[in-house]
């Protein structure tokens, strides 16, 4: 389909940090993929107290997720809900942002700057395109200024990404996840998935694809795009008779708090080029085995992505681009009066990796 290489580039981008309740390894290869189009942001001291990581998944170009990487996590500590104290409003609110943020002239030059690649006879940036209406204003209040300009009634980018966040503050842990990227913790060896793989097929996002006036082909939104939540992709948002989080596909994500205990070890953020070629379960086992002989993050990342790429393009597991940052827990402490609750499943959505399978197939 003209998306492979004819050999996998398999330099990688690593980086590893640490403060007094985190340590952190991460790593992302481009692998057979023409482009990469993921992103990732790793911020271990958001505020004094708090810390936050991302994966995001970009698709039909990397302009998205790289405009996510900037700026999804300042947008959550800009939202009042965070001083407040509330971070899964705060982060569900950042995810809505992204999308306003990408339109109009500001969106669009802010993009501009993101993209590598402008069309000389058409003047289109890399997912690009013009709106032939204006867009809805933001009241809202923002230093996000509105800019006059050419691409004033731009609509937002076409493509769009993933977004999987994970935001750690004290023994909390709040995950938010629009797409089939993943978040998954391990709890004394047994992986527990603390987000969902949005897929169309699943019944949810069924229900409102078809409410919106969408339709579902071959398992796609629209015979098009195989995920049923995703930032950007604003062709599938242009009804302005429905709110954001009931569009053919929408940016909310769902939002799943656990409290962490003694017997969290560590959590896996990653796209689903690694997704594809391990099951949860097999990541955490493979992570364990790791970490026995390595104490370098970073280096038991790229082991992972090695292990996942795949040695031709024949099959089409393993040749997605990859990224995964791989999260040590150092020092979770709770009221010895609750610890005994969290010796349960993290959550009643933070299902174990063996019980939360059934779109996983669909994926291909």
């Amino acid at each position: 389909m003209g998306i492979y290489l004819s050999t996998p580039k398999t330099d990688k981008f690593s980086e590893d940090g640490e403060n007094g309740w985190v340590r952190y390894g991460l790593s992302s290869m481009q692998g057979w993929r023409a482009t990469m189009e993921d992103a990732h942001a790793a911020y271990p001291d958001l505020d004094a107290s708090t810390s936050f990581f991302g994966v995001y998944d970009g698709h039909g170009g990397k302009v998205v997720a790289k405009f996510c990487a900037k700026y999804l996590h300042r947008q959550v500590l800009k939202n009042e809900a965070y001083a407040a104290g509330d971070i899964g409003t705060s982060v569900q609110k950042a995810f809505f942002r992204m999308d306003e943020m990408m339109r109009g002239q500001r969106g669009w030059r802010e993009l501009a700057v993101l993209g590598d690649k402008i069309n000389k006879f058409t003047g289109m940036i890399e997912g690009l395109i013009w709106s032939p209406r204006s867009s809805e204003g933001n009241d809202q209040a923002d230093d996000w200024a509105f800019e006059e300009g050419p691409h004033s009634d731009f609509s937002g980018p076409t493509s769009g990404s993933t977004a999987c966040v994970a935001i750690i503050r004290n023994n909390q842990l709040v995950v938010a996840n629009a797409g089939d990227s993943r978040c998954v913790i391990s709890r004394k060896g047994q992986a527990y998935n603390l987000s969902r793989d949005h897929k169309p097929d699943l019944e949810i996002e069924k229900e409102r694809i078809l409410k919106a006036g969408g339709f579902i082909h071959a398992g796609r939104v629209n015979g098009s795009l195989n995920l049923a939540r995703a930032i950007g992709d604003m062709e599938f948002k242009q009804n302005k008779f429905l709110p954001a989080e009931k569009q053919i596909v929408t940016a909310s994500p769902d939002i799943n708090t656990v409290e962490l205990c003694d017997d969290d070890e560590f959590m896996v953020l990653a796209c689903d080029g690694i997704w594809d070629c391990m099951t949860s379960q097999q990541l955490v086992d493979f992570v364990h085995e790791q970490l026995s002989s390595e104490s370098k993050l970073s280096m038991v990342v790229e082991r992972v992505l090695d292990k996942c790429l795949a040695p031709s393009t024949a099959g089409g597991e393993g040749c997605d681009n990859m990224t995964m940052i791989l999260v040590q827990f150092k020092k979770p402490v709770l009221p010895v009066e609750s610890t005994d609750k969290q010796h349960e499943s993290p959550t009643t959505e933070a299902a174990p990796e063996t019980d939360a399978k059934s779109g996983e197939s669909e994926s291909n």
